[in-house]
C-alpha cells in the first residue's frame, strides 16, 4: 500500500493487525531455523510488534525497519525500551541493547546500512503489500540478504474476493512464483485460524489459513 495509507492507519490507531503478544507461529516454528544465539535477525515492516522482544529474548540481536515513527515511539514507550536516537543512511535509528530499529522506507534500506543478518522474520510484511508491490518487495529482500540467510515467512490464504486487504491473500503458488528465483522454499505448517479471527470473519472471510514457510537464500 502507499506510504500515506500506513501513516494514516497509525495516526488514527487503525492497527487491528497489531497483536498483544508474540505471534503463535513465531513461537511454534522459529526453532525450525536452528539459529545459534547471537545470530542477528531482520524484521521488515515491524510496527510495534512484540515479536521484536520475543526474538531478542531468544538471544538474537534484532534489527527492524518501519515507516511510521508513531509505531516505533509507541513500541519504546509501551515496553519501557530506553532507545537512543541517531541518524544513519537517511534513517532515524532507535537503538537499545540488542535492538536497532530503522524508521523510514524499506526500499531505501541497503545491505551496507542493514549489515549482515542470519535470518529474517516476516509475519505482516508480504501480506501487507498489494499484488503489484509484492515482487518489488521480494526482489529487494533478496538484494538485502546474503546466501544462506533464512526467512520464517507467514502468509495468509482466504478467498480474496470475500474481503479487501490488507491483510492480502497470498496463495502458495504466488509464494513459489515470487521467491523461487532466489530462495529455496519449504512449507512447514498450515493452520486453519478462522475460528480465532472474529475481526476477519466480520469482514466476510469464510475460509482463513495461516501458512508458514521456511525460506533459504541461494
Amino acid at each position: 500500500m502507499e506510504p500515506r495509507f500506513w501513516h494514516e492507519r497509525w495516526r488514527t490507531g487503525q492497527i487491528g493487525f497489531h497483536q498483544s503478544s508474540a505471534d503463535r507461529n513465531l513461537r511454534r516454528h522459529w526453532a525450525t531455523l536452528r539459529l545459534a544465539r547471537g545470530s542477528r535477525v531482520f524484521v521488515p515492516l515491524c510496527g510495534k510488534s512484540l515479536d521484536l522482544l520475543w526474538l531478542r529474548d531468544q538471544g538474537h540481536p534484532v534489527v527492524g525497519v518501519e515507516l511510521s515513527a508513531i509505531a516505533l515511539e509507541a513500541f519504546c514507550m509501551e515496553n519501557g525500551v530506553p532507545a537512543r536516537r541517531r541518524v544513519q543512511g537517511g534513517f532515524d535509528v532507535y537503538e537499545a541493547p540488542n535492538l536497532q530499529l530503522f524508521c523510514g522506507d524499506y526500499f531505501a534500506l541497503t545491505p551496507a546500512v542493514l549489515g549482515d543478518v542470519a535470518a529474517a522474520y516476516d509475519r505482516a510484511a508480504l501480506i501487507s503489500w498489494a499484488q503489484e508491490l509484492r515482487a518489488p518487495y521480494v526482489e529487494h529482500m533478496a538484494a538485502l540478504l546474503g546466501s544462506g540467510t533464512q526467512i520464517l515467512l507467514v502468509a495468509m490464504e482466504y478467498p480474496q474476493q470475500q474481503m479487501s486487504g490488507p491483510p492480502f491473500c497470498v496463495q502458495s503458488e504466488e509464494v513459489e512464483r515470487l521467491y523461487s528465483p532466489c530462495f529455496k522454499i519449504y512449507e512447514i505448517a498450515r493452520h486453519d485460524i478462522l475460528a480465532s479471527e472474529p475481526r476477519l470473519r466480520a469482514r466476510g472471510a469464510t475460509e482463513l489459513f495461516e501458512v508458514c514457510y521456511h525460506l533459504v537464500r541461494v
